[in-house]
């Protein structure tokens, strides 16, 4: 098997020496190369194909932003990391929608490995040629959605106020009767009544807010035949799902990246399931057969049809749209989370989970063989033993839900 080609980028020597050294025991697995600044990166990479680009923020001349936003236009394949300090907030807001993942300097060494292998394995999967002919089929895929960006964009800003927020929502006067429909029902136990999208992120915050409208745009935009399949169980699968994952994640760390991370991947885990469906409904419909003729999983129906997976193609859209590594990841690996490297709980583990959940609550909705947990895997973290509790908190989010 051909070696990942990775190239390192920073203007400071020793750096890159101790890049060198503390990623020796990696020279079986990747082939790597060092380069001093941007240029010099751009020179290799105009003469030879690599898979990932790990660079540093600051760099005099060209800096990692613009390195990175340039390799996005021209390099479109390679996995772009960035290696930043507490001192590159202002920095960072430029790349978003640029760099796939972000590690804080200085870098673990073994979170910088495990990062790598969990990068190059997401880009075997986007790259696999069944995924490839599969996306030639859809023809134009869609856009990040418009409130979407203008929230991310406002709440990248500093100082940025609730009240603006609320003002963004609001000037789409169908976004925010969805908004203020969902956050009214049963799903979020809200008592008292919400009547304005500044009330709505006060409440829930800024990252529950900013993935209601774009889970919300999205089933709004994209149509699909209510024959292939009800739009509505859809999206209340999808949020659910969102909803138990983030719990989930809840119990294991109190990152609130992580934590977000894990909540907008379950919302959009069966994106890739919209658009096929949308796309191309009279085949959709061969993989409800094809789980019913041979008792078969979804994915299984799916690859078999398709040559790839829903998830595969939810984890290529968001990709496009520029979403970091780990909500990338969660969604294209959730449902083959063997295949996803790595020893830790991450976003992948908690949909994976959260959506088998979901289908055991839900016995009724289940179409085909049912999706079962991957124990090896839970085995392999040391987390077999929280499963009980993971159970509960499914079972208790969907009861609240139906009262």
């Amino acid at each position: 098997m051909t070696k990942k080609k990775i190239i390192f980028v920073d203007d400071e020597p020793n750096i890159l020496d101790g890049l060198r050294r503390m990623l020796r025991s990696l020279r079986n697995e990747y082939d790597m190369h060092f380069a001093s600044g941007g240029r010099e990166a751009l020179t290799l990479m105009e003469s030879d194909r690599f898979d990932v680009v790990v660079s540093d923020m600051r760099m005099p001349g060209m800096d990692g932003a613009e390195l990175l936003e340039t390799i996005q236009k021209k390099h479109p394949h390679a996995i772009r990391i960035m290696l930043t300090g507490q001192a590159d907030e202002q920095s960072i807001l430029r790349t978003v929608g640029v760099v796939h993942q972000f590690l804080a300097k200085p870098c673990d060494p073994e979170k910088l490995k495990i990062i790598l292998t969990q990068t190059s394995a997401l880009q075997d999967m986007l790259s696999d040629g069944g995924l490839k002919d599969l996306i030639s089929q859809l023809g134009k895929l869609p856009s990040l959605p418009s409130t979407y960006a203008k929230l991310q964009k406002a709440i990248a800003t500093p100082g940025v106020e609730i009240k603006e927020i609320g003002e963004i929502i609001a000037k789409d006067i169908a976004m925010t009767a969805k908004v203020l429909q969902l956050v009214n029902s049963a799903f979020f136990g809200i008592y008292s009544r919400v009547d304005s999208p500044g009330r709505a992120v006060t409440l829930l915050g800024l990252d529950t807010i900013k993935v209601l409208v774009l889970g919300l745009e999205l089933f709004s935009q994209i149509k699909i035949s209510e024959e292939v399949f009800r739009f509505d169980r859809l999206w209340d699968h999808s949020l659910t799902v969102g909803k138990v994952a983030k719990a989930i994640a809840g119990t294991q760390s109190d990152d609130k990246e992580l934590i977000g991370n894990t909540f907008l991947a379950g919302t959009l885990h069966d994106l890739g399931k919209l658009i096929l469906i949308s796309s191309l409904p009279k085949q959709y419909l061969r993989v409800f057969d094809l789980t019913q003729e041979r008792n078969i999983t979804m994915p299984e129906a799916e690859k078999e049809v398709f040559g790839a997976g829903q998830s595969a193609v939810g984890s290529y859209l968001v990709g496009l749209w520029g979403f970091t590594g780990p909500i990338v990841e969660a969604i294209g690996f959730q449902s083959c989370i063997e295949k996803y490297p790595g020893n830790v709980f991450t976003p992948t583990l908690a949909v994976h989970v959260a959506n088998v959940l979901y289908y055991r609550n839900r016995p009724d909705e289940i179409i085909g063989r049912r999706l079962d947990i991957n124990m090896p895997v839970l085995e392999r973290l040391g987390l077999q033993g929280a499963l009980g509790d993971w159970e509960t908190i499914c079972a208790d989010i969907m009861q609240d839900q139906t009262e």
